[in-house]
């Protein structure tokens, strides 16, 4: 699976750390019946080759226009080159690596390695087969300081090397072999400990992506992001490869005459971004071939013709985070300020308590969406802690905490326990047509606390400009709504650890970092152990709430009924666009 991202839009957030997602407007306890019902997949039929695809990439924002796996972190920038952009590995539905992908992996937990075999025959888009240094050069990429890449993490740096060569000590990465050369097509990486989950896409410890050294080597480090070769002819080994970019707009391919698998059966696809409050109509006027459909716009869309609707929980949650610290670049750690306004529990757990996220959530998606409990989604089966209730609106028990805590009312408003006035910054993005309700009701909710709650900026954010102030820490924001589309093995470093650039609330403790620790130890290779790890890491993080999960959702896909091939599942994520095609 593809890298964790954030999201760029409010209404739709694998496998290595993760992306940033704007916050969706995906609610009832596992959605209607009429999405349950729903297949995981168009039906199968004869199809033909040739003809042109449109696809919408629903974002309120231009995508920023980073193709490289390596460096980008936003969903729009790796959603729209998907039909080019393949990963090294093939997975089953339940995301385990398997032998059908582009490269095929081993691990040896005694040797402590993972060997990699590029197959051969798998080129990229013009024509060069990928290579051992090719696997090599995503790490350099990432772990390359001069990159500032947000990729490097502390999972990653389990390789033995990476963090000497992250930190200037070494020119190479002692623990990446290739004992075939740099042309070879075999990569052996050394780790200093084996993890749980490795056999898993989305692991944390394994990049899943290549990087075309041949083409970006003479490019410096420090100006890949902003490099042609990145942003408007970048390579890929997919399917199809970039024929045209529209920046910020759309991105159009061609087939590639190279691709391992074989001759894709379409000629063109099209994505085109489009914001949330015109995809109703877009995909009634069918405009689109593939569109998801924006959840509190399902009564609208239902009965459209000619349309196929699948369907699929995905791996993803809304989530509301409050910032207590900030990020140190230098030591490449969070630094928690235990003076921040929002470092206190109290204050936290009342204003969850404040929040009526169910009733809001079923009122404006249809039963599409749900109130989730924990940080952990349900999809991960054992590691899944059902104990573990979500907050409820109880502004009883909210007032009490505030009363307890010290934050007294001072005419309307609380002050804060040192008497000072208390106004909290909350950043919000734009979205659908119901996002601004939806965040004007939680102000209101909190507003009858006595909490002076205002909208960073006084109005809710562009998506870019969102992501910009809460990745770098502005000053103007104390809490924040976004939400995030996770990698498909649950381990949480690359989330929530002190060394993890995307842990927003910037909150560190030793309790935390103990229990992560603990998570992915020798003892956690034990999955019992792992599992009862996994559930007091949860039962923690809600009682601390520094970040406090809220909802996901059904997402649901209206796709052209004269297409075939089209699916959800996750084992055929990866080459789902050499199986698109035309109905005979």
């Amino acid at each position: 699976m593809k890298k964790a991202k954030l999201f760029g839009s409010l209404t739709l957030l694998t496998g290595v750390a993760l992306t940033l997602a704007a916050c969706g407007n995906k609610s009832n306890s596992e959605g209607s019946n009429d999405v349950k019902n729903f297949k995981a997949a168009v039906p199968t039929k004869a199809a033909k080759k040739g003809g042109s695809v449109k696809v919408a990439l629903i974002s309120n924002s231009p995508f920023k226009g980073i193709f490289s796996n390596e460096l980008s972190t936003d969903a729009s920038d790796i959603d729209v080159v998907a039909p080019a952009d393949e990963t090294l590995f093939d997975t089953t539905d339940t995301y385990v690596y398997n032998d059908k992908g582009p490269a095929t992996i081993k691990i040896d937990n005694n040797a402590k390695t993972a060997t990699i075999n590029v197959k051969k025959g798998v080129k990229w888009s013009d024509g060069k087969q990928v290579t051992a240094k090719d696997v090599e050069y995503a790490y350099e990429i990432i772990a390359n300081p001069a990159t500032q890449s947000q990729r490097y993490t502390s999972s990653l740096a389990n390789i033995v090397g990476l963090e000497e060569y992250h930190d200037g000590k070494s020119k190479t990465i002692s623990g990446i072999e290739m004992p075939d050369g740099e042309n070879g097509r075999k990569v052996v990486i050394h780790f200093k400990q084996m993890k749980p989950g490795m056999t898993q896409s989305g692991n944390g410890f394994i990049w899943e992506s290549a990087a075309p050294y041949h083409y970006l080597k003479d490019v410096p480090f420090k100006d890949l992001v902003s490099s042609d070769k990145i942003r408007k002819k970048p390579l890929f080994f997919g399917p199809f490869k970039v024929n045209k970019v529209v920046r910020g707009q759309s991105v159009s391919f061609v087939r590639n005459p190279y691709y391992w698998r074989g001759t894709p059966k379409l000629d063109k696809i099209t994505i085109s971004a489009i914001g949330t409050n015109s995809v109703s109509q877009a995909i009634k006027s069918h405009k689109f071939d593939v569109s998801q459909v924006v959840n509190s716009q399902w009564e609208s869309v239902k009965g459209t013709k000619d349309v196929n609707f699948i369907a699929r929980v995905p791996l993803q949650y809304s989530y509301l985070s409050f910032k207590v610290g900030k990020w140190d670049a230098k030591k490449g750690k969070n630094v928690m300020n235990p003076n921040a306004k929002m470092n206190n529990k109290a204050l936290r757990q009342a204003i969850a308590y404040g929040m009526n996220i169910e009733p809001v959530t079923k009122r404006y998606t249809h039963g599409l969406s749900f109130q989730v409990p924990t940080l952990v989604p349900k999809q991960f089966g054992a590691f899944f802690d059902k104990d573990v209730k979500p907050y409820t609106q109880n502004l009883k028990k909210a007032n009490e905490l505030l009363d307890k805590a010290g934050y007294k009312k001072k005419g309307k408003w609380r002050v804060q326990p040192n008497g000072k006035p208390l106004v909290i910054h909350f950043a919000a993005m734009q979205g659908s047509s119901t996002q601004e309700p939806t965040i004007q009701n939680y102000i209101q909710q909190w507003h009858k606390l006595g909490l002076n709650v205002k909208l960073a900026g006084g109005r809710l954010m562009e998506g870019n400009s969102f992501y910009d102030k809460v990745q770098n820490d502005d000053p103007s924001v104390d809490m924040l709504q976004g939400m995030w589309s996770l990698s498909s093995e649950p381990t949480q470093d690359d989330l929530y650890s002190e060394a993890a650039p995307f842990n927003f609330s910037r909150f560190v403790t030793k309790k935390n970092t103990q229990l992560l620790k603990e998570m992915g130890s020798q003892k956690a290779l034990n999955k019992d152990y792992r599992v009862k790890k996994f559930h007091e890491w949860q039962q923690y993080m809600h009682d601390e709430a520094y970040v406090l999960p809220m909802t996901n959702g059904y997402e649901v896909t209206a796709v052209n009924n004269k297409l075939t091939g089209y699916s959800v599942k996750p084992s055929t994520a990866n080459a789902l666009w050499y199986d698109v095609a035309y109905v005979k």
